[in-house]
């Protein structure tokens, strides 16, 4: 066997607030390492350049090997383990940033599958390990880093679009128009009827084709993405609740604290205080 090895770098600052990596590198493990349980506080992708491990989160075991790629979020307990006897080599980089969870929405990652298996994996490789390559204490060597973050970002976006429903299937294709539009435009003062209109569909249409495509609510879809944005603020910024809920697209702060409450279980505040909490 090839001998062991990790090679890493971490960020020890930023100055790019819409996208940031806080570390890359890549690690040939021995037999059985683990990393885990436990959680991080960005996204971490690993790309596996060989072998085979296994990847644990939601309680889910996921079996991986070369050319698969595993999506870490904030805060999600997660466990990786090389095999005994085909120990993994894999790459990695771990990133946030104001518009990161936009991007990794738009990755072939989902809640219940947050594993790919790359169909064009030397693309996906030369992408990650790029970034690894352009390190250094320079502010020249962020912006590289950054910059070959946002091209293995492409990538896998590109594996995405491969994996979309085929353009000849309507009905999915109003619904990726109406997600689309909803991204860009959920800190406004949007309605249904408005993202009806911009796909070119009558609203009880836009319902009939979330319903059946994602299987809930356009409101419903667009509530949990407003909540989503707004944990991620309450996490990782200083604004006020109410400045948080203007963010992103309340303008009643006591209705967004409703809502808030009634997704989450708990108020915003007292979301915020848990986070505090865990943090000392």
């Amino acid at each position: 066997m090839a001998n062991i090895y990790k090679q890493s770098f971490k960020q020890n600052y930023t100055d790019n607030v819409e996208l940031s990596i806080f570390n890359c590198g890549s690690q040939l493990c021995e037999p059985g390492y683990t990393w885990g349980p436990g959680v991080r506080d960005h996204y971490l992708i690993h790309y596996v350049v060989a072998g085979r491990g296994t990847y644990c989160v939601n309680d889910t075991v996921y079996t991986l090997r070369a050319g698969d790629v595993f999506l870490a979020k904030p805060s999600q307990l997660i466990t990786y383990t090389a095999d005994q006897e085909d120990p993994w080599e894999y790459y990695w980089v771990g990133f946030n940033g104001a518009c990161a969870n936009k991007l990794v929405l738009q990755m072939p990652f989902r809640d219940d599958m947050p594993v790919h298996s790359c169909r064009n994996p030397e693309a996906i490789k030369k992408a990650i390990y790029n970034i690894f390559l352009s390190r250094g204490p320079e502010q020249k060597n962020e912006v590289m880093m950054v910059g070959h973050l946002y091209l293995f970002i492409a990538e896998l976006m590109q594996e995405a679009l491969e994996l979309a429903p085929h353009p000849a299937n309507s009905s999915s294709q109003y619904v990726l128009s109406a997600i689309k539009f909803i991204q860009f435009n959920y800190f406004h003062d949007i309605s249904i009827d408005d993202i009806a209109k911009s796909v070119g569909v009558s609203r009880s249409h836009l319902y009939r084709v979330f319903m059946s495509n994602v299987g809930q609510s356009p409101i419903d879809y667009l509530t949990n993405y407003r909540i989503s944005e707004a944990c991620y603020l309450l996490k990782n910024s200083n604004l006020s609740i109410a400045e948080i809920a203007v963010s992103v697209g309340f303008f009643d702060q006591f209705y967004f604290s409703r809502v808030f409450k009634k997704n989450k279980g708990v108020p915003p505040s007292k979301y915020l205080a848990s986070l505090e909490k865990s943090s000392t």
